[in-house]
């Protein structure tokens, strides 16, 4: 089941009298519980067409279909609607509100959907239970590691139920011992909970961690490659090598 589909996405900015192509002709599509990472040089076009797939930003040309949804033929409010309800967000700096709790961090997204946390709270606690932060759960993000955050960041993307998690840079700002602890927890809740994840990496120790790496140059798709035809240590291998002959 296809969750999440691009359809000949175009991207173009204007400087002054001169139009960018950030993104051309992109088709992409994910699967349900798959987990997908986006790669390339800086000025390829990642985080632009992250943004569009999460309705962060609107295409061009083309089409963007979350949720069974075309992106493209809704107004603003439905919009807003699906990317609160049917997306997750994790981003590298966590976003956590600095006054709120751990648990009021995760129960957030809940809150601004209008649902009443009572009736939720044992989801929170037990997704905070499964980031391994029962015993944080009344801390704030100072009281807290940047792992320890993240951890949160995950847990309140996880919180709506959304068809899929786009996370952006999610380890960039940790140290190797956090950022290995927050792509095995990603992993686990692709394998386990059959979560579909889209990230978008530098990094080819992380994005080893995906079943399907789709590496952009130039605003285009150039070329992909597939967990299953190689263990994790061969996928990075591989993945360098294909950095390489990008960068």
């Amino acid at each position: 089941m296809v969750v999440l589909q691009t359809d000949k996405v175009t991207k173009q900015y204007r400087m002054g009298e001169v139009k960018l192509n950030a993104l051309n002709q992109v088709d992409f599509a994910v699967e349900k519980g798959e987990f997908v990472t986006i790669m390339g040089p800086s000025g390829s076009g990642k985080s632009t067409l992250l943004h569009l797939l999460g309705g962060l930003d609107g295409a061009s040309d083309g089409e963007v279909t979350l949720a069974g949804k075309p992106l493209s033929k809704l107004n603003d409010n439905d919009v807003t609607l699906i990317r609160r309800r049917n997306v997750g967000f994790i981003f590298q700096f966590y976003n956590l509100v600095p006054t709120l709790t751990a648990e009021e961090n995760v129960a957030l997204p809940l809150l601004i959907d209008g649902k009443r946390i009572d009736d939720h709270r044992q989801k929170i606690e037990d997704l905070i239970a499964l980031v391994g932060l029962s015993d944080r759960m009344q801390h704030k993000p100072d009281q807290m590691s940047g792992g320890q955050q993240q951890r949160v960041a995950i847990a309140r993307a996880l919180v709506t139920d959304p068809d899929i998690i786009l996370a952006d840079e999610p380890t960039g700002n940790l140290d190797s011992k956090s950022g290995t602890a927050i792509l095995e927890l990603l992993r686990r809740t692709c394998d386990e909970l059959g979560h579909t994840i889209v990230t978008v990496t530098h990094d080819a120790r992380a994005a080893s961690y995906a079943d399907r790496v789709i590496f952009l140059q130039d605003g285009r798709i150039v070329h992909e490659l597939r967990r299953a035809d190689a263990d994790r240590q061969h996928l990075m291998e591989a993945i360098i090598d294909v950095m390489r002959r990008l960068d």
